[in-house]
């Protein structure tokens, strides 16, 4: 049996790519494969652009209210595709049915936030910066950007970038990650049903060649990535060299601190969820559980009793708090990390290596894991694994926990469980990530607020989301204006 070919979307139409290497898409719980995927071209990639280009000046020129209301209708189709989406998501990338409505959900609140184009596009103006001179700033576009996007969230992530691009006036491309094609592509058969214009909106299946093809493009105007910290840096040092704009978004080391007031029972949930969510697969995983004086027996015996009676299993059953890792290979190099856990001298408390669903014995599972005595020096504890293996690293106080995570290079985020006003206020006034949560785990911003960490987490200086994401889609263009007046003068109010 034949399996179904993604296709590009190119200039409001499905073709295909004239490359002849082939990528498998696998369903993760299940351990086949469910779909192929062209390696697309540098001729793929002009295609794109060039049909972005063409599409820029009349879109350009659009109103942007108007430009708008493509996004108030498409974001209706995705509320009646809602389940669709979410369901064709867990197939390919494994993450529990919840958790692919959850990222669904903040595509669409993307959507929602890009409409409020008409305000947060608005330039400046002030008047007699000099004596009959006066100053205005306004916001312009400037042609074809793109954005490549990883595996573990083949749905939201895209949605950073795309609708704020559009609405602010360019043209858009899309790279999906080559092993989840299959979301984007039913966003995108959505996306066709809505009409926008020809070349608006674009996608370009692929590998390396087409990652390149979008860095070097000389009609590209800038790149927006999310992937790990060595691809982000490449990205990054590609775009200075090609005179891009660049918002490269790298990997994470999350530390959690838990003080010897928190509350435990209270905090568990959200703990948990931290940790194991989306099968660690997320730049906003907890990674290095730290627990502050005498709390950490209490706090291990807590938290290993609740991961022990977490529901592991395909992610589309809708009891299963966690699902499989998304490929065969990064399974491995998992379990290479614990491998190299033991290997350290970490005491493996919780041992996923061997972990077996019965339904799906062919599955790319690894069960939750967890050392105890990390040690900040080892492997585990510096290396973002990306996956459900958790390093708890004992503390004696508040600023050895802040040393640690000051010293990680990584710096997307971090979160600290404690009853203490002060206690809170000193982490999130000294830590170096930009996303900091108390008392709720490590924190995901929603769509109004900036995403994006700093240090080896983040190249570039404009985060996704939030107002910043407008600067980024936009130049500002500045106007100075004398304005000459008559022998009579200045003419006085009411003249």
């Amino acid at each position: 049996m034949s399996l179904p070919l993604m296709k590009n979307y190119i200039n409001g139409e499905w073709v295909e790519s004239n490359s002849t290497t082939m990528g498998d898409v696998w369903n993760p719980a299940q351990g086949e494969k469910i779909a192929q995927v062209a390696y697309g071209t540098s001729e793929d990639v002009d295609k794109a652009v060039k049909a972005a280009k063409d599409a820029y000046w009349e879109w350009r020129t659009t109103p942007p209210l108007t430009r708008a209301r493509y996004l108030f209708r498409l974001k209706d189709a995705f509320e009646e595709n809602f389940e669709e989406i979410a369901r064709v998501l867990t197939s390919e990338q494994g993450k529990c049915i919840d958790e692919a409505r959850g990222e669904v959900r903040r595509m669409i609140e993307n959507v929602e936030h890009a409409t409020g184009v008409t305000t947060l596009m608005t330039g400046y103006t002030l008047e007699d910066i000099a004596k009959d001179i006066d100053c205005m700033g306004h916001r312009q576009p400037l042609g074809v950007f793109a954005a490549i996007v990883p595996y573990n969230f083949p749905g939201m992530v895209a949605w950073w970038f795309l609708p704020y691009a559009i609405v602010c006036g360019n043209t858009f491309i899309v790279k999906p990650s080559e092993q989840v094609p299959m979301t984007q592509t039913k966003i995108f058969e959505i996306i066709d049903e809505i009409g926008f214009p020809e070349g608006v909106v674009n996608m370009v299946h692929g590998s390396r060649d087409v990652v390149n093809g979008l860095l070097d493009h000389p009609d590209i105007e800038g790149i927006s990535f999310v992937g790990s910290t060595p691809t982000a840096k490449y990205i990054y040092q590609r775009c200075g060299e090609t005179g891009k704009r660049v918002q490269a978004l790298g990997g994470a080391k999350n530390i959690v601190a838990v003080m010897p007031d928190a509350e435990l029972e209270a905090a568990m949930p959200s703990m948990i969820t931290s940790f194991y969510g989306c099968t660690g697969q997320r730049c906003l995983s907890g990674s290095v559980l730290v627990p502050v004086g005498d709390i950490a027996d209490e706090l291990i015996d807590k938290f290993t009793s609740a991961a022990k009676v977490m529901k592991v299993g395909s992610g589309l059953d809708e009891q299963s708090g966690m699902g499989p890792l998304a490929t065969a290979a990064h399974k491995e190099k998992v379990l290479g990390y614990i491998e190299k856990g033991i290997e350290e001298g970490a005491d493996l408390v919780m041992d996923g290596r061997d972990f077996k669903v019965d339904e799906y014995p062919n599955g790319f599972f690894v069960g939750p894991t967890l050392f105890d005595n990390v040690k900040p020096d080892m492997t585990i504890a510096k290396e973002e694994i990306f996956g459900p293996v958790v390093s708890v690293v004992r503390a004696k106080d508040l600023d050895e926990v802040i040393n640690l995570i000051n010293t990680r290079g990584f710096a997307n985020a971090a979160c600290i469980y404690t009853n203490d006003g002060a206690t809170a206020r000193e982490f999130k006034y000294r830590v170096i990530p930009s996303m900091v949560g108390i008392n709720i785990g490590i924190a995901a911003p929603m769509s109004f607020f900036p995403f994006g960490g700093s240090g080896s987490s983040m190249f570039g200086d404009t985060k996704a989301n939030g107002q910043e994401i407008f600067k980024f889609f936009n130049d500002t263009k500045v106007f100075i204006q004398r304005c000459f007046y008559s022998q009579q003068g200045r003419p006085t109010r009411g003249s």
